[in-house]
């Protein structure tokens, strides 16, 4: 029987979102490929990782659970997550596109030999044989691919997967896997930059505010109502370039690609590399004063007005909300 396999990342030992929709999305595939689900976690006490992935569609859950896996490294996660596909030999492996994904899945694809399709959207099964669709041209088209061998190997876009109905009566099968743990290069240090409570790219509500705010001292009015939202911030490129705000916050091209719920564009014009990272959000909420904003054709729903005004509104609307609900 052929075999889906998914790498589950985690940080501060707990899963990412994106982890939990990839097993989602292989349990989905599984029905029609008649296929079992094995999800590859790696860092020391990722095996009590299991249960979650298990409820989430995992029929087995491989831990590397090493002191060397401690701190990311792209050479030791690699060969690890290459030794499982080799043992294994599943018929597809899906990786979460985050940042650590897009790191490791061409150097796994490398090590087994495997086609990668990276930034998949949608995912389905045709004569037996995965088809995947992927974007390109920042947004601007989209290719249908398909794989000449095995395994077939995709990443898949955050937040465009939903979770399926986790079943906590799932029986866990836990594998406890053991790996070289040495590598050309070492992690000495951590340094991280304050991004807020809610990882941009795993957030399903953002905020994100663009040069219609006129000047760094204001962008409080964009934290101000993404806190009210319980939201993640981001920002336009102009912003960034700017200095107003750290580039981990841009959302476009040359930023993150993000695919939230609900996205609200507060002075932000529209061009295309910006809607190249957030066009596929659910919904899209643009504020601008200029009624022929390129935002707006992207919209779902606009509000022409100033944002000095409406931002302050908004915020008070989402805090009554908010507290109304106790």
């Amino acid at each position: 029987m052929p075999g889906i396999l998914t790498f589950a990342e985690a940080r501060d030992g707990k899963l990412r979102r994106a982890s939990l929709e990839t097993v989602s999305e292989a349990r989905r595939l599984a029905g029609p490929l008649a296929a079992g689900v094995t999800t590859v976690v790696i860092g020391p006490g990722s095996g009590g990782l299991a249960p979650e992935l298990t409820a989430q569609g995992a029929d087995r859950v491989v831990a590397f659970e090493d002191a060397g896996f401690a701190a990311y490294a792209t050479e030791s996660y690699a060969r690890a997550l290459a030794q499982a596909i080799a043992e294994a030999k599943p018929a597809v492996v899906l990786v979460p596109f985050t940042a650590m994904g897009k790191d490791l899945a061409p150097r796994v694809a490398a090590r087994v030999g495997a086609g990668l399709a990276s930034d998949c959207v949608a995912l389905e099964v045709k004569d037996g044989r995965l088809v995947g669709r992927r974007p390109m041209y920042a947004g601007k088209a989209y290719a249908t691919v398909e794989w000449a061998g095995e395994p077939q190997m995709a990443t898949l876009r955050p937040n465009v997967f939903p979770l399926g109905p986790r079943d906590e009566a799932r029986p866990v099968d836990l594998v406890r896997a053991t790996a070289d743990t040495g590598a050309r290069a070492r992690v000495s240090a951590v340094t991280a930059t304050a991004q807020g409570k809610i990882q941009l790219g795993e957030a399903q509500i953002i905020v994100s505010g663009g040069r219609g705010l006129k000047g760094p001292e204001n962008f409080h009015l964009v934290e101000s109502l993404a806190e009210a939202l319980g939201a993640a911030v981001g920002a336009s490129r102009a912003v960034v370039d700017a200095g107003w705000v750290d580039h981990q916050l841009q959302v476009g091209q040359t930023g993150r690609t993000v695919s939230p719920t609900l996205y609200i564009a507060c002075g932000i014009s529209g061009a295309i590399q910006h809607l190249a990272g957030m066009s596929s959000s659910k919904y899209i909420v643009a504020i601008n004063k200029d009624k022929d904003a390129a935002i707006f054709k992207v919209a779902d729903y606009g509000v022409v007005g100033d944002l000095f005004e409406v931002l302050p509104r908004l915020t008070e609307a989402a805090k009554a909300h908010r507290a109304s609900r106790g």
